[in-house]
């Protein structure tokens, strides 16, 4: 499986760079690299990023309708002549509510992976798989603060690659990480 996580990395780094740049193409490497990584985590045990990789899949396909639409006109009403990509902050009240999400499905997660499979991992994998959905709904409605939710999840994830041996997943998402930290910055001078 080493050749497939090296070029979901290569797919990954696309996306990323896609991502930085708010550009709707992002969607495509979204419905590609997920793709990869149904085998890798497979291989590797993590039945949650596994499953997760398929709400990516449809995340992908949602977030490009999203994105279309409002690039369309159709959806803009965070779109300005100073911010014509329709970033947004996060409402405090769906801040709330995601926090809450947060928890519920990590414990879910958590549940079903230590009941039904044998991972090693359940809550690790659970809860960066929690704040994985979270951040692609966010990424999808294009709030900006979907970087932060990003920088948790990967900081998590690449934790628990290492741990899992997955050295150039995990590579890719400590560079997840740091770029994200970019991302939120860049993201927030659109909004401005």
């Amino acid at each position: 499986m080493d050749y497939l996580e090296i070029v979901g990395t290569l797919v990954g780094l696309i996306y990323l760079y896609l991502e930085y740049k708010a550009d709707v193409w992002l969607w495509l490497a979204g419905v590609v690299m997920p793709v990869i990584y149904i085998f890798v985590y497979y291989d590797a045990g993590l039945y949650a990023d596994m499953m997760i990789s398929l709400y990516y899949l449809a995340a992908s396909l949602y977030g490009a309708i999203c994105w279309l639409r409002h690039r369309k006109g159709r959806h803009s009403e965070a779109a300005s002549s100073d911010n014509p990509q329709g970033i947004s902050r996060t409402p405090r009240r769906v801040a709330v509510w995601l926090t809450g999400l947060v928890i519920i499905l990590t414990l879910v997660i958590w549940w079903l992976l230590k009941t039904l499979t044998d991972s090693t991992v359940p809550l690790a994998d659970g809860f960066t798989t929690a704040l994985s959905i979270v951040a692609m709904w966010m990424l999808a409605k294009k709030y900006a603060e979907q970087w932060i939710v990003w920088i948790m999840a990967d900081i998590g994830c690449s934790l628990l690659y290492i741990y899992k041996g997955l050295w150039f997943t995990s590579g890719l998402y400590a560079l997840y990480a740091v770029i994200a930290v970019a991302g939120y910055r860049k993201w927030l001078r659109m909004i401005k």
